[in-house]
């Protein structure tokens, strides 16, 4: 599965607000209820933060992907943000993050959303991606970079 054939315009936004790690991940999650497949936002922040009680998913290099399966929603959602300015994620290499990748699986659905972390993971660990996400302009822009990157991928 692609990640661009989850991930819409309308599920990125860059300058994504926040102080501190609770509100940017509020803020993604928020961004998500743009999704028709969100059935109840309340219990897809349940999963997200009760996942992130587990361990950060900062996962480095200024990346976090927060994620969570519940069965609030109706397919695999995404959402994708660039935050005003660095954030304490409490990650695992102690830098800030700027990107997020917001993933709320299904929970019958754990295969296909293990393979998007993963793929996600690979993608996000390339210094080039990161850095031109990070200065892209517009959800136009960070959806084109995403497409481009997939085209490396023979398995898309």
């Amino acid at each position: 599965m692609k990640i661009t054939s989850i991930l819409t315009e309308d599920l990125i936004q860059v300058n994504i607000p926040g102080e501190t790690k609770d509100d940017v991940i509020n803020a993604i999650i928020d961004l998500a209820m743009k999704s028709q497949k969100i059935k109840d936002i309340d219990k897809v922040r349940q999963a997200i933060f009760e996942r992130e009680k587990i361990m950060s998913t900062g996962v480095g290099k200024g990346f976090a992907i927060p994620h969570g399966k519940t069965d609030a929603v109706s397919d695999i959602v995404a959402a994708f943000g660039v935050t005003q300015k660095p954030i304490d994620y409490q990650s695992l290499d102690h830098e800030p993050v700027r990107l997020l990748f917001l993933l709320i699986g299904k929970d019958s659905l754990v295969g296909a959303h293990i393979k998007l972390l993963s793929r996600i993971s690979r993608l996000m660990n390339k210094e080039e991606l990161r850095t031109r996400l990070m200065h892209a302009e517009s959800s136009t822009e960070i959806l084109e970079i995403l497409r481009e990157e997939e085209l490396n991928y023979l398995d898309v």
